[in-house]
């Protein structure tokens, strides 16, 4: 039996520097460190929990033999999309603390307030809070208006 509670998907992270990722994840936002396991021979974490809110994220560090950062593997393919209380303040806490804007944060087509940001340690996450209640109907048409009127729409 297990002494924490887990969800049914939990995403896992490597970064180069543990230690500091989850002070910039504690600090911006808002995240606990549930508990971490230390290679006593080289002093580098080999995992890590941080808890935000109701979901679990879990980090190591850079280890080529089982995982890769984005700074090894020249991006990443994975965006972690994070609903807080208020994106601005979140970005701007985020911007503050060495992270880096990629879009800014604005109302969507979609009924969120999002913007979204690289952390220093090479991860994308999609910042967001609710504005609106908006049906996916209505997400598909207020899609297709916007890449009607030639917006940017992804491709």
């Amino acid at each position: 039996m297990s002494t924490f509670n887990y969800p049914q998907l939990t995403p896992s992270i490597a970064v180069q520097n543990a230690s500091a990722a989850i002070e910039f994840y504690t600090l911006v936002f808002g995240a606990s460190e549930r508990f971490r396991l230390v290679d006593s021979s080289s002093g580098q974490i080999v995992h890590a929990e941080i808890q935000f809110g109701d979901s679990l994220l879990m980090l190591c560090e850079e280890m080529p033999e089982w995982n890769k950062t984005p700074q090894t593997l020249g991006g990443t393919t994975l965006r972690l999309s994070l609903h807080v209380a208020n994106a601005d303040d979140t970005m701007a806490r985020a911007i503050a603390a060495g992270a880096t804007e990629t879009m800014a944060v604005r109302d969507q087509f979609y009924g969120f307030r999002s913007g979204n940001m690289r952390d220093p340690f090479g991860h994308e996450w999609m910042i967001q809070h609710s504005v609106e209640e908006v049906s996916p109907e209505d997400m598909q048409k207020r899609w297709d208006a916007m890449c009607l009127d030639g917006s940017d729409c992804g491709e």
